[in-house]
């Protein structure tokens, strides 16, 4: 049976100890509000941030003019952009600089060469957008600056499912106390709660199937704040349209723009027709504005390759630079130990699995979710997408408006609501069960999950009859995951985030199947042209009366 802690009260609790938890934990304290953050792992160095990062996409008046018309167009235009509602984005626009600066002011090194710099992701002639910085040790500051302010940070203490009142309104979460040696039930009373989990990873099967965490983005991310905000009531929104990343093939790393090359086949030649030989400036483009690249080649039997042949010495040693602040240092390693010297030999890119980043909760640009008394930040929301950037603007907005929310909200008891003690209820289920040949193991329905997404809910080959068998087998596993056991609390911690995973793939695919065309990404074969009346238009999800009800809305101008 599960051990129950004694009950906390805040005024406004953070689910995730990321970079968007964290900004809305420091927001939340600077409006005077008590606050208690909850973090899977340790804030220090935990995320998709967790090991850095060296470039944001950030506006600067005095870098490209007074009228940001031009770099919203560039910013839209690019891959972050398609999905945004552009009320969300001309917000951005007005407080990102306020960001950074912020950040340069706390340690992290904004403008380490001196001056703001511009340079990656970026085409020939046009305006530039993304702004490298050193933000190797982002975490540990933004920790200390959290604290500094009275945060309480419980670490190893996951976030799992949001308490609602009668009316539906949020009052709090629970959490498991993973820091002993068994797990613990938390719950946490609150005025205002703010969902900042992150994107979703190990949904789909990764580049390398043996290894389920090597994977170019935080594989500690399952959807745990999509999943509880969906079983709350809130409404999701884009939840068909996944996005891939692309990078070394095997050694699956961030960080494409970072390199210094030019995309080309084993002959060395050129594939794209942005750039001919590496620049620092622009980087190659080619992978981002042909998304569809690396599988097509790849089925032609051509391999796609990064070729820094013809560097110069100075701007090799900026990119290693960059990315050792974007968290490769062990690809930096490995490349020493094998001998790799990117002077002569080649790096051959890849696309990884699919993930579920800027796609997810939808709110609105004061961050409110539809659920009163729930917020959402950063790669949690579906409607808006500026990682990096996205995640310091929003995390901080969503904490700041949960804390002013908070002002005018009663304290409500969330240990006597029922939804705790269905959750007691899982919990002592999960631990009492015998593991064994009776149970299965948390690796068993994740690898179930990404095995059916992977072959039913492909982004290349999707219709309705993949779709609704996948639905159906998914929904097998959702009731396998009911029979889970676990061995001890990490394996108790997974045996939740497979729960969410299996919730999340649900969601995805229904919304897939509600999509009766092709676009982007999504492709019907069913349904093999853009239906220009969903222009601006997106599909959306949410629980009433305890189902799945698929719908559209227009997107914000």
């Amino acid at each position: 049976m599960i051990t129950r802690k004694t009950p906390l009260a805040c005024d406004v609790l953070v689910a995730g100890g990321g970079i968007a938890g964290l900004m809305a934990a420091i927001a939340a304290a600077e409006e005077g509000a008590s606050v208690i953050l909850a973090e899977k792992a340790n804030t220090r160095r935990s995320g998709s941030g967790a090991t850095g990062n060296d470039h944001i996409l950030c506006y600067i008046p005095e870098v490209h003019g007074e009228d940001p018309a031009e770099w919203l167009a560039e910013a839209e235009a690019s891959q972050i952009g398609g999905y945004n509602d552009m009320d969300m984005f001309r917000f951005y626009v007005t407080q990102i600089f306020d960001r950074v600066k912020q950040w340069d002011s706390w340690g992290i090194p904004m403008r380490p060469h001196g001056d703001w710099e511009f340079n990656g992701h970026a085409k020939p002639d046009h305006m530039r957008i993304w702004l490298k910085y050193a933000g190797q040790n982002q975490k540990p500051i933004l920790t200390r600056e959290a604290l500094r302010r009275g945060v309480t940070i419980l670490n190893r203490t996951p976030f799992h499912e949001i308490v609602t009142n009668r009316r539906g309104e949020a009052i709090g979460g629970v959490c498991v106390d993973l820091n002993g040696e068994a797990p613990a039930m938390q719950v946490i009373s609150a005025r205002s709660v703010v969902l900042a989990t992150g994107h979703t990873s190990r949904l789909y099967t990764p580049k390398t199937p043996a290894w389920m965490f090597n994977t170019a983005n935080c594989p500690a991310c399952s959807g745990a704040g999509r999943a509880a905000a969906y079983r709350a009531g809130a409404r999701m929104v884009n939840m068909d349209l996944p996005m891939h990343h692309a990078g070394p093939k095997y050694f699956t790393r961030c960080g494409k723009a970072t390199w210094i090359g030019v995309y080309s086949g084993l002959d060395g030649k050129p594939i794209g027709p942005f750039v001919t030989k590496p620049t620092k400036e622009l980087g190659d483009l080619t992978g981002d504005i042909w998304m569809g690249m690396f599988a097509q080649k790849y089925k032609a039997g051509e391999p796609v390759f990064m070729n820094c042949r013809g560097i110069a010495e100075e701007d090799l040693d900026y990119m290693r630079w960059g990315l050792s602040n974007e968290g490769n240092t062990g690809l930096l390693d490995h490349m020493e130990e094998e001998g790799i010297d990117l002077h002569r030999h080649m790096v051959e890119f890849h696309q990884y699995e699919p993930i579920l980043i800027g796609r997810g909760i939808d709110a609105n640009v004061r961050c409110e979710t539809t659920v009163p008394g729930l917020y959402a930040a950063s790669e949690e929301l579906g409607n808006f997408r500026a990682d990096m950037g996205g995640a310091a603007v929003f995390g901080y907005e969503s904490g700041r408006q949960a804390a002013l929310s908070a002002r005018t909200r009663t304290e409500e008891d969330a240990a006597a609501a029922g939804t705790v003690e269905q959750c007691a209820g899982l919990y002592s289920a999960i631990l009492d069960r015998e593991a064994g040949p009776g149970a299965p193991d948390w690796r068993e329905i994740n690898t179930a999950v990404q095995q059916i997404m992977t072959e039913y809910c492909a982004l290349e080959v999707r219709s309705e009859r993949l779709l609704s068998v996948g639905l159906q087998y998914i929904q097998r596993i959702q009731q396998k995951a009911e029979q889970m056991a676990c061995t001890d609390c990490h394996t108790f911690m997974r045996c939740l985030e497979a729960r969410d995973l299996a919730q999340v793939a649900e969601l995805v695919i229904r919304c897939a199947r509600e999509r009766r065309e092709t676009r982007g990404k999504h492709n019907r074969v069913d349904y093999t042209f853009t239906n220009p009346m969903n222009n601006d238009k997106f599909v959306t999800i949410r629980q009433e009366d305890g189902r799945p009800v698929t719908g559209w809305r227009s997107k914000n101008k």
